[in-house]
């Protein structure tokens, strides 16, 4: 038995049934219906739409915290790393 493919639609697909839950009176779930989609598909591209992408709504200090702290946390993960090797070692010396 063969597994389905997920379908994958083109963005001026999305963009024209975005649109069309916008202008119409029909329910979402009748337009998803129409369109061949789930009613929750639509819904999760009408929500994306509507949404401003989340790197916009960092103020240019929260941005620079966020790179200070990615950089941090690649240090500390370095040094853990390290440790558990440097313990690794010793347990094997010790043995």
């Amino acid at each position: 038995m063969g597994r389905s493919r997920r379908r994958q639609f083109t963005p001026e697909f999305k963009a024209e049934a975005v649109r069309m839950a916008g202008q119409s009176a029909d329910s979402l779930a009748k337009i998803a219906r129409d369109l061949g989609l789930s009613g929750s598909t639509l819904r999760k591209w009408v929500i994306k739409t509507e949404r401003p992408p989340a790197a916009d709504t960092l103020s240019e200090s929260e941005r620079t915290e966020l790179l200070r702290l990615r950089r941090e946390n690649r240090q500390l993960q370095m040094e853990r790393d390290i440790l558990k090797k440097a313990t690794a070692f010793f347990a094997r010396q010790s043995e």
